[in-house]
């Protein structure tokens, strides 16, 4: 089980990381870009799951490299991740914080940052 406060310290972890709103919600940016953010599910999110409950506890939002990635992220079925109809053709996934091991939600959170930092630095990040 993982909270947002374990997101905030893997992500300002990382080089050049700003945290900011975004939605009125907590967001981790690199070069202007945001890679992980806080997700509340909208009404009408909530609506789309029809008679299934939605995921319950706090959501989080990260980048992926691309769609295939993200199906690749999704085929892999790892506790915690899942999408909605919202991100069809966005190159993201939804994190449930409730569910995911520490140690997926640091992988993704570190994929998301290498998604979306400039070329120059991710080349300098030693996880490579």
């Amino acid at each position: 089980m993982a909270t947002i406060h374990d997101v905030a310290r893997l992500a300002l972890d990382l080089p050049d990381v700003t945290e900011g709103k975004r939605y009125g919600n907590r967001a981790w940016s690199v070069a202007g870009k945001a890679f992980a953010w806080e997700r509340p599910f909208s009404k009408a999110d909530v609506k789309r799951f029809d008679t299934a409950s939605p995921p319950d506890g706090p959501i989080l939002a990260v980048r992926v490299e691309d769609v295939g990635e993200k199906e690749a992220v999704l085929a892999a079925q790892a506790a915690g991740f899942f999408t909605i109809p919202h991100f069809d053709g966005y190159p993201a996934v939804l994190i449930q914080l409730s569910t995911v091991s520490k140690r997926s939600l640091r992988e993704a959170i570190v994929d998301a940052w290498l998604a979306c930092a400039p070329a120059d630095l991710a080349a300098q990040f030693p996880h490579q």
